[in-house]
């Protein structure tokens, strides 16, 4: 079904694919909400897709419109999370490193699953993890030279033979779906020498051999993040998993993706992925980018160099958050915005709060603070501009042990998605104008019965603020629906409110 996007407030669509604001299978006037609907320390129980079936009715009564799931492919053990990828054809069918399920059940647990949330209304973007191989079923001699970690550019060896976990032909699955194996010369390096039992970045001599460019150029070249690197140079390799997308969207019938790592891959080759598999599907294909790294100039540039085809995550905005969180009430909320996407390139930012990567315990932590989450969902589910996501972590809680764990925020997150469902329409009015107390407003619309709201954040001792909401408003009395404030504001002929909110805390106003 062809996605509709809706022109939110002063915003101009401009080209196909360019927006990534109110996307819905549900209605073309419902706001769209991702939620990503996994955390890192999900229980091997092999129940997740099975959880995710039964959860669909209350997704749908939330305000949830897409969930980004989890790679559903084999990796490398049963345990894996699906980033040490595989088998991208196994989407738990096949027995194959010890197991027939995945983590998360088995493929036809999730095909349900999927087949569920469609009939609820709601879109399912796919996890793309296509940057690197993990699992190989045997090795390979190759020719390679060590590298610096931290440059690697730098050639810290001459070249030497070296054994590599390289090769892959998927003995169970006996060339179902794809006949396609993988050989040293599909790849750039790995960071294993099975020969020597030595750990390190190796990169691979031969002809046309060397690392990827166009990507991040932090480490001189950032093309190597891990196991068996793959090579996009290679015209077998771009066909291969231009062939694998397409099977993957229409497999599972998905909605969208999530790109895995971007900056690592070859900037070019992703908008091309991108266009080939929405051209032979035939379907939008919304597709956002994990581009990871606290610039806006460096996920710009990698949007241009991909074609401008497609979103990306908003990274600098959470680390605002974290940054927020962690200041003691000394972060100038004014701030909030600076260098965000969302501020610069409002149609391709895709908002977010948390994630599997930033949770406690994980390579990216940066856990925004539990008593600032409320604030943060605030920002991203009540404003016109970007398109957020919802952290399973942060609304169901994450398992591990105890300093890993986030607490569970559903129910305070609760009245914020409803207030991103029911109210959150027309045009917006921003008073980011105070280091302590930020807010902004929107009119509703004529579309929305009682939309329209008031939302106010303040990192410090609270207070408030007189903020527009349109005359179309005079005369009525706003109470917020968070539960946060008792009071209740009587908007003025005029069409204005002073509306006040508790220290380190959020509330959302609207008619009863």
């Amino acid at each position: 079904m062809k996605l509709i996007r809706r022109l939110v407030a002063s915003l101009t669509i401009v080209g196909l694919f360019a927006s990534t604001l109110g996307t819905t299978n549900a209605s073309a006037d419902t706001n769209g909400t991702m939620m990503q609907y996994f955390e890192w320390y999900l229980p091997n129980d092999g129940q997740h897709w099975n959880n995710l079936n039964r959860d669909a009715s209350h997704l749908q009564d939330i305000g949830v419109t897409a969930v980004w799931i989890p790679p559903a492919y084999k990796g490398s053990s049963q345990n894996d999370v699906g980033y040490g990828a595989y088998d991208l054809y196994d989407l738990g069918e096949f027995n194959q490193k010890g197991t027939t399920r995945t983590k998360y059940g088995t493929k036809a647990e999730l095909q349900g699953a999927i087949t569920n949330l469609h009939s609820k209304g709601i879109q399912v973007y796919g996890d793309v993890v296509m940057n690197h191989k993990g699992g190989a079923d045997y090795t390979q001699y190759v020719d390679a030279v060590e590298v610096a970690s931290n440059n690697r550019n730098y050639e810290t060896t001459g070249p030497r033979q070296i054994q590599a976990w390289t090769g892959f032909n998927f003995p169970g699955r006996n060339n179902k779906y794809s006949s396609f194996n993988w050989h040293w010369y599909h790849f750039d390096g790995v960071d294993w020498d099975q020969s020597r039992s030595k750990s390190g970045i190796f990169k691979f001599r031969g002809t046309g051999k060397g690392w990827d460019w166009e990507v991040s150029s932090e480490n001189g070249n950032y093309d190597y993040l891990m196991y068996a690197d793959v090579d996009f140079d290679h015209p077998e390799v771009q066909q291969e998993m231009k062939d694998w997308g397409k099977w993957y969207a229409n497999e599972l019938k998905l909605d969208g993706f999530r790109l895995d790592a971007v900056k690592h891959i070859k900037h070019s080759y992703l908008g091309e992925w991108v266009s080939s598999v929405r051209n032979s599907t035939g379907k939008e294909m919304f597709t956002v980018a994990e581009y990871w790294q606290n610039d806006l100039g460096a996920i710009e540039n990698y949007l241009a160099k991909s074609g401008n085809n497609h979103s990306a995550f908003d990274v600098p905005l959470h680390y605002n958050f974290q940054q927020a969180s962690n200041s003691g009430g000394n972060y100038d909320m004014r701030n909030i915005l600076n260098g965000t996407l969302v501020a610069s390139q409002p149609t391709k930012a895709v908002t977010i709060v948390e994630n599997h990567d930033t949770q406690p315990g994980q390579a990216l932590e940066s856990t925004v603070q539990s008593w600032f989450k409320p604030l943060a969902y605030a920002f991203t589910l009540t404003r016109s501009q970007g398109y957020p996501t919802l952290f399973y972590g942060d609304y169901y809680g994450t398992k591990g042990s105890t300093s890993y764990e986030i607490t569970p925020q559903g129910s305070r997150l609760d009245p914020l998605l409803k207030a991103r469902k029911i109210y959150a329409y027309g045009m917006q009015h921003d008073y980011i104008d105070h280091p302590d107390v930020i807010g902004w407003t929107r009119e509703g619309d004529t579309s929305h019965a009682n939309s329209g709201l008031a939302t106010l954040i303040s990192d410090g001792p609270g207070g408030s603020k007189w903020m527009y909401v349109g005359k179309r408003n005079a005369g009525e009395t706003w109470t917020d629906i968070t539960g946060n404030s008792t009071n209740s504001v009587t908007i003025n002929s005029d069409g204005w409110g002073n509306f006040s909110v508790n220290g380190g805390s959020v509330s959302v106003y609207r008619q009863p």
